[in-house]
């Protein structure tokens, strides 16, 4: 029975297939995971990234458009918070009692994306190996989020002190692979992707060193991105067998 299930599905799925490259704009939502290089590697381990984007693929097979993204993560090696702790070193609050202090990595990214796609196989003109270049915004902080609000040295304005806030011009380049059917659920791209982002900091001194952070950063981010896609056709799918 599964059998026979997977089988009529698998046949509804080659069906489902365009047999004409077409232009069409492509909205999208993607997920992943990175590994920090260069500078930011100093400040944080591997991180997730979730995001959404707007393409469109020409009948060329060229694609350009935008994407925005948000980073997040809990691997924060840089400690900014050393001159806050006792000498057992641990963080109290303002009666001295211990401190839930959380500390994570946060950050966020848009590129302009132009790219690609090179088809290899006839029975699907649309799809094929995508490559894509970018430029773009990326930034990027260390989040303290006192759970109590009872720690008066990180309290309002006062957290920007040790926040480390960083961004740049960013450049990114993805290679991987897009696969569009006939099917609106079926559409999907996946790959490797790196963003190299030429930041400084945006705080004039940080408090945990009582000097200003005026080094010029490169932080890079390698990772893998898979999203899902949604063809926003402008007639029904079915049209494209019988023009």
């Amino acid at each position: 029975m599964r059998l026979t299930l997977l089988l009529i599905f698998l046949s509804f799925f080659a069906k489902a297939q365009m047999d004409t490259a077409i232009t069409v704009p492509l909205l999208g939502i993607h997920f992943g995971g990175q590994l920090p290089f260069g500078d930011m590697a100093k400040r944080f381990g591997a991180n997730l990234q979730a995001g959404g984007s707007f393409f469109i693929k020409t009948k060329k097979n060229w694609i350009y458009g935008i994407d925005v993204f948000y980073i997040f993560g809990r691997n924060v090696k840089e400690d900014v918070t050393k001159q806050l702790k006792n000498s057992e070193g641990h963080i109290t609050d303002n009666e001295g009692y211990p401190a839930d202090l959380r500390i994570t990595e946060r950050g966020l990214g848009a590129h302009a994306h132009f790219g690609r796609i090179f088809n290899f196989d006839k029975a699907l003109p649309n799809s094929g190996i995508l490559v894509m270049v970018g430029v773009g915004y990326l930034q990027h902080k260390i989040n303290l989020y006192d759970a109590q609000n009872r720690i008066a040295a990180i309290n309002g304005d006062l957290e920007k002190g040790y926040d480390r806030l960083s961004g740049g011009i960013s450049y990114s380049q993805f290679l991987g692979y897009l696969h569009i059917s006939q099917n609106r659920f079926l559409n999907f791209y996946a790959g490797i992707e790196a963003h190299e982002t030429m930041a400084k900091s945006f705080r004039k001194v940080n408090y945990d060193t009582g000097l200003p952070d005026t080094k010029q950063r490169m932080d890079g981010l390698l990772g893998l991105r898979l999203g899902w896609i949604l063809p926003l056709y402008k007639k029904k799918p079915n049209d494209y067998y019988y023009n």
